[in-house]
């Protein structure tokens, strides 16, 4: 076969494939939820940049639940964002709506992004975070494994 012909088979792949993702309807979410329904999303550190990070996940999902330590940027969020449930603590707020969440942002102090992340991902939620994902190659490996665990 020639090169021509290679990648004329690869592109006929990844259309077919392509089409049976769409037409499986992507990915699902629990069984008991509607396909229709928008992603509900946590974001922890809505101040700086979390501040520009929620309202983006707030255009693609909706934005149920915002965290930060500090009392302004929540409340200023708050104001943006007066649905969503306001806490200091990421640990309390994943623990108390960890069912109601699909998603989460993590937008906070370096050092936080990983124990942040993690928790996220082991109540099987997905994750963005922000750079640097984490501060040591002990807690890269961590999150890699935990994602991988958890399929998230």
């Amino acid at each position: 076969m020639n090169r021509r012909t290679n990648r004329r088979n690869f592109m006929k792949g990844t259309a077919l494939a392509g089409a049976g993702f769409w037409v499986a309807g992507g990915l699902t979410r629990a069984a008991s939820r509607s396909p229709n329904e928008r992603v509900q999303i946590a974001s922890i550190g809505v101040g700086g940049k979390g501040a520009s990070d929620c309202q983006q996940a707030n255009n693609h999902g909706k934005v149920i639940a915002i965290c930060d330590c500090d009392e302004k940027p929540l409340s200023q969020m708050g104001e943006r964002l007066s649905d969503a449930e306001r806490f200091t603590d990421y640990r309390e707020m994943l623990t108390k709506l960890g069912k109601k969440i699909d998603a989460v942002t993590v937008s906070t102090a370096d050092h936080t992004h990983a124990p942040a992340s993690i928790m996220a991902m082991r109540l099987g939620k997905h994750v963005y975070c922000q750079k640097p994902l984490t501060h040591t190659v002990w807690e890269a490996r961590m999150m890699r494994e935990t994602a991988k665990k958890y399929r998230v």
